[in-house]
């Protein structure tokens, strides 16, 4: 693989929201509707603190992709699960990458103690479902007609893999 990956931080703001702003007006993989600025950078870091945060560089140091773990609850009760999130531009897609970071993830939580990943998903997002099913999520849950994005409603599915 000729990607690369390395910890998120500051210095990745301007590519990590203007990919996050790709999938917002495009697709239904990211839940706004209407862009975001690069303040919105500090809501990432926050909700990653403590937990895995990487980007993806191509050979020649582009940033085309990004994920993190981020717990699923603020209380202590579930720190044993965390929600993963992750989002690649479609032309480095079906490369791996996505799997990479998600083994990337599971080794961290064996160490963190978290043996349970969830996953929020549009049930418009078609690629992101097929993705995380070849990857051993199970649908879970599913809230009907939650979300509006494009004119359409949309449910959210709720899906999970136990890790052990």
């Amino acid at each position: 693989m000729d990607y690369s990956f390395e910890e998120m931080s500051e210095s990745h703001r301007k590519p990590v929201i203007d990919i996050f702003n790709y999938f917002i007006q495009n697709t239904h993989a990211a839940y706004p509707e209407k862009v975001v600025d690069y303040r919105f950078f500090d809501l990432f870091l926050t909700m990653s603190r403590g937990y895995p945060a990487l980007i993806i560089k191509t050979p020649s140091r582009q940033v085309v992709g990004f994920g993190f773990m981020r717990p699923y609850h603020f209380t202590d009760s579930f720190k044993r699960t965390a929600e993963v999130t992750y989002f690649i531009l479609p032309e480095h897609t079906r490369k791996g990458l996505g799997t990479a970071i998600l083994e990337s993830f599971m080794q961290k939580a064996g160490q963190m103690g978290i043996d349970s990943f969830l996953a929020s998903v549009s049930s418009h997002n078609q690629v992101s479902l097929r993705f995380h099913f070849k990857n051993g999520f199970k649908e879970c849950g599913r809230f009907l007609r939650v979300g509006r994005k494009f004119g359409e409603n949309f449910d959210m599915v709720w899906l999970q893999r136990q890790l052990n």
